[in-house]
């Protein structure tokens, strides 16, 4: 992909380059049992800025990684966040009927075959990382391991328990932070680390500083997730607007209060690109990726 694409435009090719591979990666909608397909198909194709993706091939631009590679990484980063969100969707979960601007899985197909659908995208993830050829059988494995760790208790899974366990209750600083690395950042970190193992590889130093990065950008993921839930209509968000605050979830915005939160925002895109400094260049989307986080409005 050219690298002397304006970000708007670039932004687009990946999103239409990974929705058409989503669109060959998942089953069929006809195969059997079509009705479990469909729901995997409709949670995931159609939706989203595909963020996770996106911090796939940008990271994989400060390695030259092969677009075919990051390609099949970028559907199974997909595949596990909509999965992620069906689940979290679920009455038992979060209860919510909205997702991306249409009714969620299991308000389409009911919450049995939500949950089914969510266990087939989880495991169609890994299935399509495992049975691709993706180079150096050892990398391979360790691209397995780094999604595997993302997606568990002390990732995206231990994320959420967090979450339903802190209803109700304030959280200090610290423990809000790192609710949000396990839920929200563990896949972005993981985004960012699988993109580079699909290229050159980076020394310890290097990947280390990525790594930083990702941890910064996850956060400020969050945070502005926090300030949008506060301040974007139901119609921007194309999710229930106001619900984590009426639920009384622990937020940035009600430890902070509204105004702080932009601040910490402001403070965790500069971290987060000052960690980017001796990649040069070649970290340029990063750079524009994480503006994009930090400036979105819905």
């Amino acid at each position: 992909m050219s690298a002397r694409l304006p970000f708007p435009e670039w932004m687009a090719c990946v999103q239409e380059r990974v929705e058409k591979a989503l669109a060959r990666h998942l089953p069929s909608a006809e195969a059997i049992p079509a009705r479990l397909h469909r729901a995997m198909r409709y949670s995931c194709l159609n939706g989203g800025k595909r963020v996770r993706p996106l911090l796939a091939f940008a990271s994989g631009e400060i390695c030259a990684a092969p677009e075919e590679k990051l390609e099949i990484v970028a559907c199974a980063l997909e595949m596990i966040h909509a999965y992620s969100l069906v689940h979290d969707d679920l009455p038992c979960m979060d209860n919510d009927v909205l997702r991306r601007g249409r009714p969620t899985c299991h308000v389409e197909y009911g919450e049995a075959t939500a949950l089914l659908a969510g266990d087939a995208l989880q495991t169609q993830a890994f299935l399509l990382l495992a049975r691709e050829s993706l180079g150096d059988p050892a990398v391979q494995l360790e691209m397995l391991r780094v999604l595997a760790h993302a997606c568990g208790s002390l990732g995206m899974a231990g994320g959420q328990a967090i979450d339903l366990d802190a209803v109700g209750r304030a959280l200090e600083l610290p423990e809000l932070e790192l609710m949000h690395a396990m839920k929200t950042g563990a896949l972005i970190r993981a985004a960012a680390t699988l993109g580079a193992l699909c290229g050159e590889g980076l020394p310890d130093g290097a990947r280390q500083a990525l790594d930083r990065f990702a941890k910064r950008a996850g956060l400020l993921f969050q945070v502005v997730d926090d300030i949008l839930d506060c301040t974007a209509s139901t119609a921007t968000l194309g999710k229930t607007a106001g619900k984590d605050s009426a639920a009384d979830k622990p937020s940035c915005v009600g430890l902070m209060g509204l105004e702080r939160a932009r601040e910490f925002a402001g403070q965790l895109r500069e971290q987060a690109i000052e960690s980017l400094a001796s990649f040069g260049e070649r970290a340029r989307r990063l750079v524009e990726l994480t503006d994009f986080i930090a400036r979105r409005r819905f």
